[in-house]
């Protein structure tokens, strides 16, 4: 986990350095909550109560082009699903991953401290939490290491320091598979296996304030 950490702030510290002649370069505080969608194409799971959290420090600055600008962030992004089998058991599947979000963002004034915007960007992920969700002996929901993803959105900005946004987070990857066993297929015992994908997709709101 140190080694993801370590990564995701070094990253963020050479794009810190390259930005050191922006304009209107700021720092600051980002939280917010996930709606997770997690779709699972395995008939045999069902999804239900989606929700989780993301915080961590942001950067913002503004390119020469009037209007367009650039934020990153270095998260810490938590996302949980309550899935039940055929057998109506339920359980919580949960996600844990540090997130860097880069977008490119385009902002229209309202006023010498506010402002609408819209932004889009990718987003790289990289799981700190467990690789694997154990159902029962015989199946598992197995988390990758990292995965791809992209943001697209929209928020404003109050006194200049102040931000609230919302936008919807597309995986570009599998971020998991799900493999579900039944040690009763046959009278030999035989155990015959299918794998699911799941898509792990999600709505974010998000309040961030820059110093």
């Amino acid at each position: 986990m140190k080694k993801v950490f370590i990564l995701a702030f070094l990253a963020l510290g050479m794009m810190f350095a390259n930005m050191a002649n922006a304009q209107g370069l700021k720092f600051g505080l980002k939280a917010g909550l996930n709606v997770t969608d997690i779709h699972l194409s395995s008939e045999v799971f069902d999804k239900t109560n989606r929700a989780g959290w993301f915080a961590g420090p942001t950067v913002k600055f503004s390119l020469p082009l009037l209007g367009l600008g650039v934020d990153a962030a270095a998260l810490y992004d938590v996302r949980s699903a309550k899935v039940a089998n055929t057998k109506l058991e339920e359980r919580t599947i949960k996600q844990e991953q540090i997130t860097i979000p880069v977008n490119l963002r385009y902002s229209i004034g309202l006023g010498s401290s506010a402002n609408i915007f819209v932004f889009a960007g990718p987003q790289w992920g990289f799981n700190v939490g467990d690789k694997d969700f154990k159902w029962t002996n015989g199946s598992s929901y197995s988390l990758k290491k990292s995965n791809f993803s992209v943001n697209a959105g929209l928020g404003f900005t109050v006194l200049n320091h102040l931000q609230v946004s919302a936008n919807y987070n597309v995986a570009f990857g599998k971020t998991a598979d799900v493999k579900i066993l039944d040690a009763l297929s046959d009278a030999a015992g035989q155990i015959v296996g299918s794998k699911g994908k799941s898509r792990n997709n999600s709505w974010q709101i998000a309040l961030a304030y820059y110093f």
